[in-house]
């Protein structure tokens, strides 16, 4: 016979009540006590760049820092990869991209009319996109398309289609600025978003550089007033606290440099020696609150740490991605900056040397190491990318014509092959009296946005994408009449505060550029044809839409007389190629004296 066990008396069973209850009740204080950890994942410029193609990163050696490694990277199946790698690492994360999502972009982007990177980006999950100046490239009714979705109309025999392969359903993420506002003076996209994390709101506030007005086409943002950007995040920040919201991160689509262009700092230096640009003095003028900040514009890489502020990018077309893992305080419902942990990472590809990955990840802190270590692209998104590629690969195949070397775009302070060919084109396209009689055509260097290169033995073959690649906007020409002292003047606007970009001329025009004179006698020697310029002689100019009105800052233009519009830029520099092999120019037409 088995005996009962001795019944617990009414003691013990109260001290062991007692020892449970405390128990539980120190493991909720613990619970109260731990943060809520929120990873916060962030793209900029991604410009369309769907494919990984020839996309490349110069970093650092991690093993030697008087070295570079060329990293491939890039790829919108690859960084789908890293984010799903990411997100599964955290318990609560946020895809966001600081702007430039489109435009300028490969033919894989442009030729749906975008719609191909926004479904992307849908079916990546990024949940905010904080609007750059090029999604303004097309005007605020385009915008409005891209955000809502619905078939655009297409031009008969047109490259560019909408809805290509299916209905457009627009993006299933938000469009946000919080300083462009309309004539009411109302923001004309939700300045912000909140998302709310284990109960505790956080709010993501965009802003777009302030010059968007001066550099795409005017007349497509007319009626809009883009406010300077802390202005515009502060007030909305200020909104954001009377709503209860504390923890607030701030996006701009404008940005800095860590460096110089022969010499660029590591992008993971949180020291950031030698850092310049915008966004730095506009995060010096930020609400006290706002301890993170994502920036955008310059395509640069940088992660600095400012007045204990994090302010982060990761250079362009998705070959890296910013990383910043916050706390937030569970009682003051607040970011705690001194445990918000951050980092640049390589989307590492399947072009990337296994070898050069682990040399990365060794060098990288836990957990970041092994995500560049585990993370695989991702087959779904190579694949849909693969069916948009696959019907632009026939018309971006298409020859166009050779060349005899390649034509590289340069450093904006200077003209270059490539800004002479295309400025060639434009004359060539508007030179006979009865399609403008031009004289003088100009290219903007920001309106050239790839080389035109020749990697075989020439002469080589020209390629529809690598002409569409090198000028993607569907600018038209317009040729108009300055006068001389006019087109004086507008060369002389070409030096802008401590900066000066060259216009890019065309055959016949040559000048001096005395860079250390004062501003306004900067050119000399101006002349066309031989002959010098004379100021009050008319003189008939060609130039793109873009600039026509003004872009880029180039007002004389709009000053300009008898206009008459002409054909597509594409279309010029299409049929110039067309016409006749074309060997890069390679002498200056802009002589630069001390």
């Amino acid at each position: 016979m088995t005996f009962p066990a001795p019944t617990m008396t009414l003691a013990r069973a109260a001290r062991r009540c007692a020892l449970a209850a405390a128990f539980g009740f120190a493991t909720a204080l613990a619970h109260a006590a731990e943060p809520v950890h929120l990873r916060l994942i962030g793209i900029n410029d991604f410009h369309g760049n769907l494919e990984p193609a020839s996309l490349n990163l110069t970093l650092q050696d991690p093993q030697d820092a008087s070295k570079t490694v060329r990293v491939p990277a890039g790829g919108a199946a690859a960084l789908a990869g890293m984010v799903q790698t990411l997100r599964a690492g955290a318990p609560h994360s946020l895809m966001l991209s600081g702007g430039d999502l489109i435009g300028a972009s490969p033919l894989v982007s442009t030729l749906f009319k975008h719609e191909s990177t926004i479904e992307v980006m849908n079916k990546i999950g990024l949940e905010v996109n904080a609007v750059g100046n090029h999604e303004f490239d097309a005007g605020t009714t385009e915008l409005k398309r891209i955000a809502q979705g619905g078939c655009a109309t297409t031009e008969p025999d047109s490259a560019v289609t909408s809805c290509g392969l299916e209905a457009y359903r627009g993006a299933k993420f938000p469009l946000i600025s919080s300083n462009v506002l309309d004539a009411q003076g109302k923001t004309t996209l939700a300045p912000y978003i909140v998302k709310r994390y284990a109960g505790i709101p956080v709010g993501i506030i965009g802003a777009v550089t302030h010059t968007t007005p001066s550099i795409v086409i005017p007349s497509g943002v007319a009626g809009l007033r883009f406010i300077d950007e802390a202005e515009g995040v502060n007030r909305a920040a200020k909104e954001l606290k009377a709503k209860g919201v504390k923890a607030i991160v701030a996006v701009f689509h404008e940005g800095g440099e860590l460096g110089t262009g022969a010499k660029r700092g590591d992008w993971n230096d949180t020291s950031c020696p030698e850092k310049s640009g915008p966004i730095f003095e506009i995060a010096s003028r930020l609400d006290p609150s706002i301890s993170v900040i994502f920036s955008a514009h310059t395509h640069q890489g940088y992660r600095c740490l400012v007045d204990g502020r994090t302010i982060i990018s990761g250079t362009s077309y998705g070959r890296g991605i910013s990383v910043i893992d916050v706390a937030l305080d569970r009682k003051t419902h607040t970011i705690v900056p001194a445990l918000t942990r951050s980092i640049n990472l390589p989307v590492v590809n399947d072009a990337t040397d296994p070898a050069v990955r682990e040399r990365f990840a060794a060098a990288s802190p836990a957990p970041y190491g092994d995500v560049l270590r585990n993370t695989k692209s991702d087959p779904e998104i190579a694949a849909m990318v693969a069916r948009y590629s696959a019907v632009v690969a026939p018309k971006a195949n298409r020859p166009v014509g050779t060349v005899t070397g390649p034509f590289m775009r340069g450093a904006k302070d200077v003209d270059s092959a490539a800004g002479r060919l295309i400025a060639d084109a434009q004359l060539a396209a508007t030179r006979a009296p009865e399609v403008g009689g031009a004289q003088i055509a100009f290219m903007n260097w920001g309106g050239i946005r790839s080389d035109l290169e020749c990697k075989s033995a020439p002469p080589c073959t020209v390629t529809f994408g690598q002409v569409f690649t090198m000028q993607p906007f569907g600018n038209s020409l317009v040729t108009m009449t300055l006068t001389g002292a006019q087109l004086k003047n507008l060369l002389e606007s070409q030096h802008k505060g401590s900066e000066t970009t060259m216009l890019q001329p065309s055959e016949g025009l040559s000048y001096a550029w005395q860079a250390d004179a004062i501003v306004g006698d900067h050119v000399r020697e101006l002349k066309l044809d031989g002959a010098p310029i004379v100021a009050e002689k008319p003189y008939r100019i060609t130039v793109n839409s873009f600039m026509a009105e003004g872009g880029d800052g180039f007002v004389t233009l709009t000053k300009g007389t008898d206009r008459r519009g002409g054909g597509q830029d594409l279309d010029a520099l299409l049929a110039y190629l067309k016409a006749g092999e074309r060997a890069p120019v390679a002498q200056p037409r802009i002589a630069r004296l001390p």
